[in-house]
């Protein structure tokens, strides 16, 4: 009898991009439900905003943090660390403030 070889399956780079496809549609879902969520809150008064708002900060910075890996401009990663800065500063004002 011949044995099967236990090799594990490669995954195809068809399953591969529809992996990288569906988590940017996710993230771009998510962007947009932030938006909303940061607008209503800011209609309503409540503070929620600058916590909502900070996430829209990390996922633009964690965007730009991709591109710098990707492409090797030095810019990306520049402007991706002035967005984080401002995505913690939004946290922070919103963990010490009411």
């Amino acid at each position: 009898m011949v044995q099967a070889s236990k090799q594990k399956p490669v995954q195809d780079k068809r399953k591969q991009q529809i992996d990288a496809q569906a988590k940017s549609h996710s993230l771009e879902y998510v962007i947009a439900a932030a938006q909303i969520l940061t607008i209503l809150c800011l209609f309503k008064g409540n503070p929620a905003w600058k916590g909502s708002l900070s996430l829209l900060f990390f996922g633009v910075a964690f965007e730009l943090f991709y591109k710098n890996q990707q492409y090797a401009e030095k810019t990306y990663r520049q402007v991706g660390a002035l967005f984080l800065a401002a995505g913690i500063a939004f946290l922070a004002w919103f963990g010490v403030t009411r």
